[in-house]
């Protein structure tokens, strides 16, 4: 290689490594319109989820706090853990939220509260649990839309989440309750009339719910698919499946090539069937709990001839319930999963 051609190979990596699409720092607006707007509002008004762009919001947690809120999630609720951003990508959408209020936050310690639990439990009880329930679980309905009750503008955070209680150390807890939340139903608990000391035994009790966390079950093991093997042929696996979902009291709503409206019509594989059915009192509980499950619902069943053999397919709702990371749409995924179970083993016998 030439000198020249040398100088033309370093001058060109060169221009591709110092290129703007690859030294851009991440768009923290961005990022927040994709991952945190849906629940939080796109300008930070809250919704589902409690609004970011309030000043007492603002001044009152630390940007350690965002960070590890957006890292571990609250599990169990509708917030997930985003575990597939990048550091720079986190703080890039900290510093777009820490945008809406000017001024800086609070500063902590880690230093423990030790006051008195039993004592805490009380005032919690008289105090907080209208909202935040009795056992710190959070406001009812983790949906969004009609799913969630309208009595209070937001949802109630859960404060027994392992999420919130690995992010907020005490005296954070504490700021909140002395000052309480401007714009929330959170009420200053000094212009209640606790005491600061009564407000350290609250404090002492919630951080308590650390000790009564159960782990949530993994569903990292489960396969995306229920399948079995049918030993009929297709037509007549495809009438067992319809009669099996109308055993298990679903109605049959209609039946389909997999690829129909894909291809012009006639040119259909009709080697892969699908069968739509639905329960119209497991739809209604589904939807009022958290419309999002409309992704995979009305149910449906696959049945397709491959090689010779016919195979019943269908999604599998306890897979697909991490995508909800909603404790009730959990308990109602794995009641769907059982129907799916039962229809496709009895249409397999």
């Amino acid at each position: 290689m030439t000198l020249s051609a040398k100088n033309h190979l370093l001058f060109s990596l060169i221009l591709i490594f110092s290129s703007p699409l690859l030294s851009a720092k991440p768009d923290g607006e961005q990022l927040y319109t994709t991952h945190c707007s849906a629940c939080h509002g796109a300008d930070g008004h809250g919704g589902v989820g409690v609004p970011l762009a309030l000043p007492d919001f603002q001044y009152g947690v630390t940007n350690d706090y965002l960070k590890k809120s957006i890292r571990l999630g609250r599990p169990g609720r509708i917030m997930p853990a985003f575990t597939q951003l990048k550091d720079d990508e986190v703080n890039a959408i900290v510093k777009y939220i820490r945008s809406w209020a000017p001024g800086k936050p609070f500063k902590y310690s880690n230093k423990k509260i030790n006051g008195n639990v039993a004592h805490g439990k009380q005032l919690y009880q008289k105090n907080c649990a209208s909202c935040h329930g009795s056992k710190g679980e959070g406001g009812k309905g983790t949906g969004v839309t009609f799913s969630r009750p309208r009595d209070l503008p937001i949802i109630a955070p859960a404060l027994n989440n392992p999420g919130f209680l690995s992010s907020a150390p005490d005296l954070m807890i504490k700021t909140v309750l002395m000052n309480g939340r401007e714009g929330t139903p959170m009420l200053s608990y000094l212009k209640l009339g606790l005491s600061e000391k009564d407000i350290d035994d609250v404090v002492s009790y919630v951080r308590s719910f650390e000790n009564n966390i159960v782990a949530t079950k993994s569903n990292e093991k489960l396969e995306p698919i229920i399948s079995y093997e049918s030993p009929n042929s297709l037509e007549k696996t495809v009438e067992s499946i319809e009669r099996a979902a109308i055993g298990k009291n679903f109605r049959i709503i209609r039946k389909q090539y997999l690829n129909q409206g894909l291809v012009k019509a006639g040119q259909e594989n009709k080697k892969q069937v699908m069968i739509y059915f639905c329960n119209f009192n497991l739809l209604n509980r589904a939807l009022a709990i958290d419309p999002r499950i409309g992704l995979f619902l009305p149910c449906r069943i696959t049945a397709l001839e491959k090689d010779g053999k016919v195979l019943v397919m269908a999604s599998n709702p306890l897979y697909m319930s991490r995508l909800f990371n909603n404790e009730k749409l959990t308990k109602l995924c794995q009641e769907m999963y059982d129907v799916y179970s039962d229809i496709v083993e009895e249409s397999t016998f």
